[in-house]
């Protein structure tokens, strides 16, 4: 990553933070530490993780990363939430294309989970984020993300900024946290449960699909979407977050 995307990453992860107090963020992947100076210069404190033993003993040489925490960890097993300690963090990084996913529905779903994260992602991933009903790229990492937090893509970068180059695009996202989720459901465990349900086989009806995944009766599907006031023909992509809460309602009966 080039020192100008850098720059603009750092200055994402500390907007509107609380003025004088001290701005904790963990950086994911510092790599040759280009993000890593960024954020120092922006005053943050900063703790990088990175897994490459030979990047690590870099990163640890340079006198202008000596205000930075250090430390060889793989990113899907760090202890987020003993870093968190219950107190406010943010996160920025560029995420491994192979885990960025599941890497960031962990940090999402986590209790006290950063209150903002700034990610560079495969530009095609940025855009399941933000995806909207009836749309291709809509699925059930769109539902689950966009309950949770406040979605922005920042910019794309192209291979060029990168060395080695990859093949594909990159976005950066900031997902900030909301407040309240999205929408309203008596259990948000089912929500979830409903929303990759409705995925799971995405050429059949949302209440065969379903009943597949969730081992429910149809009858049962259909009739809680009839009360939901949804089509029992209607395909999972063609629901809104509200109207996957109102389904899930009347399933939880």
């Amino acid at each position: 990553m080039d020192g100008g995307a850098a720059a603009r990453i750092a200055r994402l992860a500390i907007e509107g933070s609380p003025p004088g107090e001290p701005l904790r963020i963990l950086e994911i992947g510092a790599g040759t530490g280009q993000l890593t100076t960024a954020l120092l210069d922006q005053c943050a404190d900063v703790t990088a993780i990175e897994l490459d033993r030979d990047l690590i003993a870099i990163l640890r040489s340079r006198e202008e990363l000596a205000g930075a925490a250090i430390v060889e960890a793989d990113a899907l097993d760090f202890d987020y939430a003993g870093f968190a300690n219950g107190k406010r963090w943010r996160v920025a990084g560029n995420l491994p294309y192979n885990i960025a996913t599941p890497l960031m529905m962990r940090l999402i779903e986590m209790q006290h989970g950063p209150e903002v994260l700034v990610i560079m992602i495969q530009k095609d991933v940025a855009a399941r984020l933000m995806a909207r009903p009836s749309t291709p790229a809509y699925g059930s990492l769109s539902i689950a993300v966009q309950y949770a937090m406040q979605i922005e893509r920042a910019f794309v970068l192209g291979p060029s900024v990168f060395y080695p180059q990859p093949k594909v695009d990159s976005s950066v996202v900031r997902l900030t946290r909301r407040s309240q989720p999205a929408v309203s459901v008596h259990d948000p465990v089912l929500f979830g449960q409903v929303a990759r349900g409705a995925f799971a086989y995405r050429r059949k009806t949302l209440a065969n699909s379903l009943s597949l995944a969730l081992g429910l009766e149809r009858a049962t599907i259909a009739s809680a979407l009839r009360a939901a006031g949804l089509d029992t023909e209607i395909r999972g992509e063609q629901l809104s977050l509200s109207d996957f809460a109102k389904l899930t309602d009347r399933l939880a009966g």
